[in-house]
């Protein structure tokens, strides 16, 4: 594969040097010690040759309901329609729940916009470590990261200029978290990325054989038709019942093209279930999966480390800065918080974001993630319809209307 280079100096003179390195070892502690722990894929790729948010989109849906760019259009106000990974477990009574940050950005999704729902949301700093300390943590579990960089909770996302040190901390809190839990033996861990950053790859990506997930195509003028997968992306699975320095390679099946790709997540979550629900797409039911590799061993280990190495150098020479301008990432956050918060109605809504701060945003978004789960709770001990959609004013929060036989609920 070529043109990494060339790209990335048309962006900015001299970033081609950037995305033909990497990082030695020693300033990834932990992905180091996890990778020779546990195991590693070697050909996991992006589900599209796209931006961030179509490809977080896939990790739960296998589809991007043909988005393929990081864009605020009508699906960022009334969320995206697709059926999720989250339907399905409901659909067959198992539990799960999201551990966020700042905004969580599976509330894209417009199913998880019901008040029922609304529960199932909680702080990571609050809760996740007491969940699982009790035994508690539900079937599934998304834990979303910091993607804000302000003092005292700099940024754990990766995203660049982020420190990716302090991402390895939160990967390093996280495990041991789990290591900890009295349900670390019945419990699999995986860590991923979105899409590859620009970085060079000498594998090429797949062409051959990828279904379209829904038969919808990107916008024009390039009317993608999603029969292609991106670049690799580095993915790590851990689990007791893995032996150490695993490395996984291409999927047996179900097809002779599949590969491991977003999509096999819930692919994967289908089958570990024994879930009676549809595949979620077409994409999902091509996707490889990986949960022969937990039925390997006939027990789980017991040499699992209980700590990670301790990250002790700093990637970053700088720390946040709360008033520089946000990222394009950023700023489709802040869409999402403003349709949370009621404020999609403005005619400012297409511009907002475009001139706060790291440090702004970040108030923002917490602020109106904080409000929207608080109204989904109060309507739901309230009696209203448990399926309701959550519809927000832009206004504090005075009372609660439940109305009739409409299908949502308005806060004023």
């Amino acid at each position: 594969m070529n043109g990494f280079a060339q790209q990335a100096e048309s962006m900015s003179p001299g970033l081609s040097k950037t995305v033909m390195s990497g990082f030695k070892p020693e300033f990834v502690p932990v992905y180091a010690e996890l990778v020779n722990e546990f195991a590693v894929f070697d050909r996991w790729f992006a589900s599209v040759p796209a931006s961030t948010l179509p490809n977080r989109l896939y990790v739960h849906s296998a589809t991007s309901h043909g988005a393929t760019i990081n864009e605020w259009k009508k699906n960022f106000i009334h969320g995206f329609p697709q059926t999720t990974i989250f339907d399905s477990l409901d659909e067959n009574a198992l539990t799960f729940g999201i551990y966020y940050q700042s905004v969580p950005v599976t509330l894209f999704y417009k199913s998880l916009r019901k008040l029922k729902h609304s529960v199932k949301f909680h702080s990571y700093d609050l809760k996740f470590k007491l969940h699982a300390m009790l035994g508690k943590l539900p079937n599934y579990v998304v834990v979303e990261q910091r993607y804000f960089d302000v003092e005292h909770f700099p940024a754990n996302d990766d995203h660049p200029s982020h420190d990716v040190s302090i991402g390895q901390k939160f990967v390093k809190e996280v495990y041991e978290t789990l290591r900890r839990s009295p349900h670390w033996n019945e419990m699999a861990l995986l860590i991923t990325y979105d899409e590859h950053g620009g970085f060079y790859d000498h594998v090429p990506t797949p062409v051959s054989g990828v279904p379209s997930p829904d038969g919808i195509f990107g916008s024009d003028p390039f009317s993608f038709r999603f029969d292609r997968l991106g670049v690799r992306v580095p993915t790590i699975l851990v689990s007791p019942w893995i032996d150490k320095g695993t490395v996984i390679h291409e999927p047996v099946g179900p097809t002779p093209h599949s590969q491991f790709e977003h999509s096999s997540i819930p692919a994967t979550v289908k089958k570990l279930f024994n879930m009676k629900s549809n595949f979620l797409t077409k994409r999902d039911k091509w996707a490889g999966t990986f949960e022969n590799y937990f039925y390997l061993r006939d027990t789980p280990r017991d040499d699992c480390p209980v700590t990670l190495p301790e990250v002790k150098i700093s990637l970053r020479p700088w720390g946040p800065k709360e008033d520089a301008r946000l990222s394009e990432f950023q700023v489709e956050l802040i869409q999402l918080a403003s349709q949370l918060n009621g404020d999609y109605v403005l005619n400012t809504y297409p511009y907002i974001g475009k001139s706060m701060t790291v440090g702004e945003a970040n108030k923002y978004a917490e602020d109106a993630v904080k409000r929207f789960l608080e109204a989904g709770r109060a309507a739901l001990k309230a009696g209203a319809n448990e399926s309701t959609l959550i519809t927000m004013r832009p206004s504090l929060t005075s009372r609660i209307t439940v109305g009739g036989n409409r299908n949502y609920l308005e806060t004023y």
